[in-house]
């Protein structure tokens, strides 16, 4: 096959730290090539070298057969790369459509109606449907992603890098995805696969490529490949894997949600009379397709919805909407990990010493903020969770998104909370940071706090959840118990239909 990029050795250093070390990679025509390996092995360093977001140290990069440089993402656009990035690349106020067009030679005058056109029939044949008029600040994170996904496609690359392009979609939207992947790749584009999702790079790719700590381990063509055998190869050990669900034995209820209705800025409903119990020691999961709820249950839970009736009822307290201060004042401990890391959930500008404080300084005494203890802290979590990170003092916008997740997670569950709301947790996480998070959960679970998990994995629901509530369209389909249903059954609920069967309290 005719290779369409070649890179060969490349070097890529931040500091004394070798994010790539002698890496060569290639991708031929009409190929999806999957890259692989634990957070923090390269992946995403490599990849953002060929988008010409970083520029090597050393090492060449050759395209159709010659040898070319990449000095700006602009030079690689041009070149026919695309890149989707795990953390999106878009402005909150503009819309779909003046994001498509975002740097974009054009006339001098723009025919917006006529792109819009051309946007929603582009939309359409890809089965991504999006609005073009619709404001970025108001879609979910699955319909951003679709937006990254139009925006390559609109550009007409040929080459397109696609970094966990599945995290946050549900299975039937990562079918349609396969789709159009095949399509692209008879058409003579060529995929890159980064994911951390083992059976579906089995199940998309035709060659795979391991990386483990910048390093290339080995590039395998796809035959007779299983997960087991993949995870080995990034982990470099034998692994065994397994997720449990812990049984406790707590009775109280620890959260109570009656009739909850939320209301969009449109004043249409976002969620219609949800309601729902939580007991200690208890792991409700939610499962639903993007845009279902999932966004405003956990913000309005956690204080953050203004248009709210109903109640929210933590050990009888009503908190139905009261602000977080207002929540934190009435002595009630929760933490809200969100699903949109760096927007909601940290401060991609700052430090983790800096990202830990933000949640502990009104706890601390006096005037002055104490570094130290945060500092400390920091440190804790670094060793705690295998954080890959030069220093406490590294900006949060220079980690991979796993390590990202891995300081979120990690400092909410720190806060020793009762209640920890978390949406999308193991989102691009590999699979051994994935499982140190279930066991994190399962330990809060055994001492007594409830949890709230909005998952997009089906598998992990039915295997860590002890109930699961499905949304659709802001109302509850059901709630079931996850050992007398199927992953079927709930993409069936998903889609708005109720069962005959597994319904639990």
């Amino acid at each position: 096959m005719n290779k369409v990029i070649e890179l060969k050795g490349i070097v890529k250093k931040f500091g004394t730290v070798y994010a790539n070390d002698q890496i060569s990679f290639d991708l031929s025509v009409g190929e999806v090539h999957a890259l692989l390996g634990e957070n923090g092995a390269g992946k995403s360093s490599l990849m953002n070298v060929l988008a010409g977001v970083y520029q090597p140290d050393d090492g060449e990069i050759i395209m159709n057969g010659e040898r070319v440089t990449i000095p700006s993402p602009r030079h690689s656009i041009d070149m026919g790369i695309g890149m989707i990035h795990q953390h999106f690349k878009l402005v909150e106020s503009h819309t779909v459509l003046e994001n498509m067009i975002a740097g974009v030679k054009s006339r001098l005058f723009i025919n917006y109606k006529k792109l819009g056109k051309e946007l929603t029939e582009l939309s359409q044949r890809y089965g991504l449907q999006i609005n073009p008029f619709s404001e970025l600040n108001m879609l979910s994170v699955a319909e951003k992603q679709r937006v990254e996904i139009l925006k390559v496609l609109y550009r007409g690359a040929k080459i397109l890098i696609l970094d966990e392009p599945t995290a946050v979609l549900t299975p039937q939207e990562t079918a349609r995805l396969f789709d159009i992947i095949n399509s692209l790749k008879s058409d003579g584009h060529s995929i890159i696969f980064i994911s951390h999702k083992l059976d579906e790079v089995i199940e998309i790719s035709d060659r795979i490529t391991v990386l483990r700590k910048g390093k290339h381990i080995d590039t395998l063509k796809n035959e007779h490949l299983s997960p087991r055998s993949l995870t080995n190869k990034m982990v470099g050990k034998a692994v065994e894997l397994k997720i449990e669900r812990t049984k406790t034995d707590y009775q109280d209820i620890l959260l109570e949600v009656n009739n909850l209705f939320v209301f969009r800025p449109d004043n249409s409903q976002a969620l219609k009379g949800l309601t729902f119990k939580l007991k200690q020691g208890e792991i409700l999961g939610v499962a639903g397709v993007a845009g279902s709820g999932q966004k405003e249950l956990c913000e309005a839970i956690a204080g953050l919805q203004d248009k709210i009736t109903g109640e929210i009822l933590f050990k009888s307290e009503n908190i139905c909407g009261k602000s977080p201060r207002d929540i934190i004042n009435l002595g009630i401990s929760m933490s809200f990990v969100p699903e949109d890391r760096l927007g909601m959930g940290l401060v991609a500008g700052m430090d983790l010493v800096d990202n830990v404080l933000l949640k502990a300084y009104l706890k601390q005494p006096g005037i002055f903020v104490n570094r130290q203890e945060a500092q400390k802290e920091a440190l804790n979590l670094i060793e705690k969770l295998n954080i890959d990170t030069p220093s406490v003092h590294t900006k949060v916008s220079k980690l991979s998104g796993g390590n990202i997740q891995k300081v979120l997670l990690g400092r909410e569950i720190e806060l020793q909370p009762e209640l920890i709301i978390t949406a999308y947790p193991a989102r691009g996480l590999d699979i051994g940071s994935a499982h140190k998070i279930y066991d994190l959960l399962n330990e809060q679970k055994i001492k007594g706090n409830g949890i709230i998990f909005i998952g997009e994995d089906l598998d992990v629901l039915l295997k860590i959840a002890d109930k699961i509530m499905v949304l659709c369209d802001g109302e509850v389909t059901g709630i079931v118990d996850p050992d007398l249903v199927t992953r079927e059954d709930l993409g069936y609920m998903m889609a708005g239909k109720k069962l005959e069967r597994g319904e639990v309290g």
